[in-house]
């Protein structure tokens, strides 16, 4: 892997400091992993953030260690590409005595295919086993929540520079059709969307009941 999936994060006494984040599905991660990272860390005086994304961050890294450093690790970077799918948090659902189903099982399901995706702009997918939508769900820009009566599906959230709050798509929904309508929806947002254009942005300028309905309509 090269030095290109290393961030710059500080310039410092002249020297350029990086960071790396390799790719932890939903945040979990098994304690062989984790040793693995601190490990890695301490080879090469790296500093550990845990990130608001349900990841490791490894910063203040040397440009010439990066491919060393993922070698080592023998990890995916989290994100190749910005204008991608970077990544789907999730709640721990199966774990958690409030969840009204076991939600990692669809969330691993959308990381594992849609991760990474090129998308027109950064899109970040939120995951909650219940209605107190843990993984800040309605300000992620597509969202997965169930609840007793079925699965919740919302879209257009962000918490970046221009804050808007998600709007509800669908609710009580199978499991299948949960999942089928978010492939739908970032099948659409791809093939509608302007470069550049964040997925809320997009559906404030078709309206959302022409987003509602083009994509409601696929299932």
């Amino acid at each position: 892997m090269g030095a290109h999936f290393g961030n710059l994060q500080k310039i410092k006494d002249g020297k350029r400091m990086f960071a790396i984040t390799p790719h932890i599905p939903g945040g979990f991660i098994t304690a062989d992993t984790m040793i693995k990272i601190a490990d890695t860390a301490k080879k090469y005086n790296g500093i550990l953030k845990i990130t608001s994304g349900q990841r490791i961050m490894i910063t203040n890294l040397k440009e010439e260690d990066l491919s060393s450093i993922w070698n080592d690790l023998d990890m995916e970077p989290a994100v190749k590409n910005q204008y991608s799918i970077k990544n789907v948090e999730m709640c721990p659902a199966g774990f958690c005595k409030r969840s009204k189903e076991n939600t990692i099982r669809i969330g691993m399901k959308i990381s594992r295919n849609f991760h990474g995706k090129e998308m027109p702009n950064r899109t970040k997918i939120g995951v909650a086993g219940c209605r107190n939508a843990c993984t800040s769900v309605y300000a992620k820009d597509v969202g997965v929540i169930a609840t007793k009566e079925g699965f919740i599906i919302t879209a257009g959230g962000s918490a970046g520079f221009h804050q808007r709050m998600s709007d509800i798509i669908a609710e009580n929904l199978s499991e299948e059709d949960a999942y089928k309508l978010v492939e739908i929806i970032l099948d659409y947002y791809n093939e509608n969307a302007l470069v550049g254009e964040k997925l809320g942005f997009f559906i404030d300028r078709i309206s959302i009941e022409k987003f509602k309905n083009d994509v409601v309509e696929k299932l």
